[in-house]
């Protein structure tokens, strides 16, 4: 009997272990993606409709399937809280311990700009979504990056556009790191162009949430200045500048505000700027095109309310790496990064496309003005034009 059980113990060893083996090779097959992004911190908001809008891209972009090029899509999440120290150790995690073919992130610039070296050292892919330093596709900038998020030339060139005319007069008000700084820069070299004039530049740091002196300051500057006259404002965040300013009154000196998209619980205090103009990135009613369409209506369907400001990002860039790895047919980096070069591909906003000499991500942006609609929570914005990527003369930054 002791014979007969060793036997049989035996035998179904024998049969498990191609089974096993099996298992472990389909997991060891999977295509896996990594999101880094700020679930937790200051960016929370921001990171959440990344990661929602990248699942539906997946989603819509596979048909429902999950799978692309034979293979079953995993995506691995990585809280990096917003901090270059935690977020270049988690994208380091991802690429040496789980193996993925490809990364996503992140929220905040600083943060992104951590992980470039990261991408660097391990010859994989990061496409950049959503943080916009100018940085991170210019002199940081290295062969494996890739982003589908607009930068703060994007940012800045056209609300540029959209509010610089001879005659005017502009100071800016900005969170003092890369993201704000990198943002100013961009605006004043575009705002050049416009014959408008820039007379200050005000940097506070990022958990700033009291505006006075510095709104005073900016009032003080620009309130002896003729014709019209506007604090431009860049801001990622809590904070909420616009309605400290707007509370200290500046049309008693003849001040307008001005500032781009944002996401839509940030539009809520938009609704005491009507006829405000500014440019943004992307607003849900603004896109027309059949992935916009799906998005929208099923977002809705989903979440009861609309797709938002980074929901489209994170749409993009799932549609990126569909669309990477089909045209690659690998998820090899050498073929990836030959196959994403010049690479177009269709995004909730239009066709984007792969800028080759930095892998930016050219796109249209969309020039606001604000209406106010008692039925709506947020205030709305109107199109006044698209800027399409003809239309914007975007800096190549990087010196590779």
């Amino acid at each position: 009997m002791r014979h007969l059980s060793i036997v049989a113990a035996a035998a179904f060893v024998a049969a498990a272990v191609p089974a096993l083996t099996a298992s472990v090779a389909a997991r060891a097959d999977d295509l896996k993606i990594a999101l880094i992004y700020g679930k937790t911190g200051p960016l929370e908001a921001y990171a959440k409709q990344t990661e929602t809008g990248l699942m539906m891209g997946l989603e819509y972009a596979t048909k429902g399937t999950m799978t692309l090029d034979g293979r079953k899509i995993k995506v691995i999440t990585k809280d990096d809280q917003s901090k270059p120290d935690l977020s270049k150790a988690a994208l380091a995690e991802a690429y040496q311990d789980d193996g993925v073919d490809i990364a996503i992130g992140t929220s905040s610039s600083a943060a992104a700009l951590a992980d470039l070296p990261v991408a660097e050292e391990n010859k994989k892919i990061l496409i950049v979504e959503p943080a916009v330093a100018d940085q991170i596709t210019g002199e940081k900038w290295n062969r494996y990056i890739f982003r589908t998020g607009r930068n703060s030339s994007q940012d800045a060139i056209s609300n540029a556009v959209a509010i610089g005319k001879p005659g005017v007069t502009i100071a800016t008000l900005a969170q003092d790191y890369a993201f704000g700084r990198d943002g100013v820069a961009a605006f004043k070299e575009a705002l050049a162009k416009t014959g408008a004039t820039l007379a200050a530049e005000e940097y506070v740091p990022t958990t700033t949430t009291d505006f006075t002196a510095v709104g005073q300051r900016l009032f003080d500057t620009l309130k002896d200045k003729p014709g019209k006259k506007i604090i431009w404002v860049i801001w990622a965040g809590g904070g909420d500048p616009l309605t400290k300013l707007q509370d200290m009154d500046p049309k008693r000196y003849g001040i307008e505000l001005s500032t781009g998209g944002n996401i839509l619980p940030a539009l809520a205090a938009y609704k005491r700027l009507p006829g405000m103009e500014g440019a943004t990135y992307y607003y849900y009613d603004i896109p027309k095109n059949p992935i916009n369409d799906w998005l929208v209506t099923e977002h809705q369907k989903r979440f009861n309310a609309p797709p938002d400001f980074f929901t489209a990002g994170g749409f993009s860039a799932a549609m990126a790496v569909v669309t990477a790895v089909q045209k690659a047919k690998s998820t090899d980096t050498e073929k990836l990064i030959a196959a994403m070069e010049g690479m177009e591909f269709d995004t909730p906003k239009g066709k984007m496309m792969f800028r080759k000499e930095d892998h930016q991500a050219l796109q249209s942006m969309y020039h606001f003005k604000v209406k106010v609609d008692p039925n709506v929570a947020w205030a709305v914005l109107e199109p006044v034009r698209e800027l399409k990527i003809e239309d914007m003369n975007i800096p190549i930054k990087n010196k590779r």
